[in-house]
């Protein structure tokens, strides 16, 4: 078990939300899912669990989507797994499931692995236990490959050795405005690149863009980030396109991710206590990297239509459709 649950530990009392989700892409890109299994609980209210699906397609109109929200007598954290909602359920290695809501019937039926260790965003230890930050984020399977197939609407999708990885975070409230960045499908060879960069309310104070990030390249796995490196963290972001820069221990990282805004998915993300964001998602962008290391080198990376790009925003004019559907 590379992780676990934290919702059944919340106390009656407190707010918290957490999600486990799974990204994959088609290999060379263009068409891709993006699959979340959510609780939501407000302080002294029973919490809610929700599934959430996108199947995103170059070639489509659009995303489409869809999600569905159900009681705390549907939700747990089953033994040997990660999180059962609604019979939708994540274990080590297998992923299940079933949606059927008035705009798609949706199913998935995957198995995956990973050879790559997880991947601890948060670089000490007791900041997971700690008030803050009050996001946590891991990735228990940061380089994954799914096989299987996901249907829609009848229509069969085999999955092939899928590129993509699993996510895992929770915690009492979402950062004031975050961006999430993933690939592990680049045209030079192997690797892997997930970085999670967020601003933090603080007070009545916002912090500068915090980053914590890996880069696995040559099969050197880089930290990227932290709070010691704030100064050099350079965040651009739009609602579609974001530059970036990160730096670690002997190397830079510059890097640019985008996609048309036709292929972005928007949806309500709700603090426990309130207010929301507006989530923009798109899992089949277009993501450049440079890479700088001591010694060697700029290595140049380039993954076309497979990549991650997430922004977490409270502002409503960023021009992408918004999904029906609320959040807590």
């Amino acid at each position: 078990m590379r992780t676990e649950a934290r919702f059944p530990g919340a106390g009656a009392g407190a707010g918290h939300y957490e999600s486990f989700y799974i990204k994959a892409t088609r290999p060379g890109g263009g068409r891709g899912f993006w699959i979340r299994h959510t609780v939501h609980k407000r302080p002294g209210e029973a919490l809610a669990g929700s599934v959430w699906f996108t199947l995103f397609d170059a070639e489509a109109a659009g995303p489409r989507a869809t999600k569905l929200t159900v009681t705390a007598d549907r939700v747990s954290a089953p033994p040997g797994g990660y999180i059962e909602v609604d019979g939708a359920r994540l274990e080590p290695g297998r992923a299940r499931g079933e949606l059927a809501t008035q705009d798609m019937d949706v199913s998935w039926e995957l198995e995956f692995e990973s050879a790559a260790e997880a991947f601890h965003h948060l670089p000490y230890p007791f900041l997971y236990g700690a008030p803050l930050p009050r996001t946590k984020f891991l990735s228990p399977y940061p380089d994954a490959r799914y096989s299987g197939a996901v249907t829609v609407d009848g229509k069969r999708i085999a999955v092939d050795a899928w590129p993509g990885m699993i996510g895992h975070n929770w915690g009492a409230e979402h950062a004031e405005r975050w961006a999430w960045i993933q690939a592990n499908e680049f045209r030079q060879g192997e690797g892997y690149f997930d970085a999670a960069v967020g601003r933090i309310k603080v007070g009545p104070m916002t912090t500068p863009w915090v980053g914590n990030g890996v880069l696995c390249l040559e099969g050197e796995r880089h930290r990227l980030g932290g709070f010691d490196r704030i100064r050099s963290t350079r965040i651009e972001d739009e609602p579609t396109a974001c530059e970036f820069t990160l730096t670690g221990k002997r190397v830079k990282l510059r890097g640019r991710v985008s996609s048309e805004p036709r292929n972005f998915v928007a949806w309500i993300y709700a603090d426990p206590k309130g207010p929301e964001h507006n989530t923009l998602n798109c899992s089949i962008a277009d993501l450049e990297l440079v890479v700088e290391r001591r010694g060697r080198p700029a290595a140049r990376l380039e993954c076309v239509g497979a990549a991650a790009y997430e922004l977490g925003v409270r502002e409503t004019d960023h021009g992408i459709p918004l999904q029906p559907y609320p959040d807590g």
